[in-house]
């Protein structure tokens, strides 16, 4: 397959005019390469993930998060650096589908209202544009089947993510009817979760002073959780629309660990 088909592929689910203004959405380090035989799909352009897909025998990389919003000289041996040295010497190209992912709900970025079986969907910020099956934004709020307990609700996240640093802030419901979510960073859209009738909004990074004015229960499940597995699945998605191609995820871990566990006590003992 050449490269001008996979990046078609990638921006028939991830449509680069949906992408915000401020993003760097797109192709990322050029490559001149034109023939594609396996596709890497990554959260983040780490030089860890992009080694992994190099050595798993990537022709292209996609990843979710830009190498960079704004350009800057490469001129400190730092990751940015290691990652420009790693995909030039390889002569394998980076596109980065960020916001222009995003905002497709009706792709990989759905995936916990499918497996929620949220009914009723609603976006919660509309991006402005329009895709054949509805609106574009990001996040969704939608009616679960039956309504279901705060530890329940946890229970089924804890199926799909990692809630080992997950924390929780705003009232706790009783019962849970409606659900909102972002994934990566949503908590300034909980205002429109509350005013979409949700009980619990689910997303990451939510600042103290977000938690403290919250007028609706958030569950920070951190950054990495929910994107993670959104590439996931859009490598999977991918590869249905690449006949021929290998398309392989690279799995990363959140940089953002649990305290406990992580810390040898005998480090503080007299």
């Amino acid at each position: 397959m050449r490269q001008k088909d996979c990046i078609a592929a990638i921006e028939r689910i991830a449509c680069p005019a949906a992408a915000a203004s401020w993003d760097a959405s797109g192709m990322q380090v050029a490559g001149l390469r034109d023939e594609v035989r396996r596709v890497a799909v990554c959260l983040d352009p780490t030089p860890a993930s992009v080694a992994a897909a190099l050595e798993g025998g990537a022709d292209f990389i996609l990843s979710h998060h830009p190498l960079l919003l704004k350009g800057r000289l490469p001129s400190a041996p730092d990751a940015y650096h290691a990652v420009l040295r790693l995909l030039l010497r390889a002569d394998v190209p980076l596109y980065a589908a960020h916001t222009s992912l995003d905002v497709n709900v009706y792709g990989p970025a759905g995936w916990l209202a499918d497996e929620l079986s949220l009914a009723n969907r609603v976006v919660l910020e509309a991006a402005g544009r329009d895709a054949p099956q509805g609106p574009l934004g990001y996040g969704l709020a939608g009616d679960l089947p039956e309504p279901m307990t705060l530890d329940a609700l946890a229970r089924v996240l804890g199926r799909h993510i990692d809630l080992s640093t997950a924390a929780i802030c705003g009232a706790a419901p009783a019962l849970v009817r409606r659900v909102s979510y972002c994934t990566g960073s949503g908590s300034s859209l909980w205002p429109a979760a509350a005013a979409l009738g949700a009980d619990v909004h689910i997303t990451g990074d939510v600042k103290y002073h977000t938690a403290l004015e919250a007028g609706i229960c958030m569950i920070d499940v951190g950054h990495h959780s929910l994107e993670e597995e959104m590439m996931r699945r859009m490598a999977l998605i991918l590869a249905g629309e690449l006949p021929g191609t290998d398309v392989f995820f690279v799995p990363s871990a959140s940089p953002l660990r649990p305290l406990a566990g992580a810390i040898d006590d005998s480090a503080f003992e007299e």
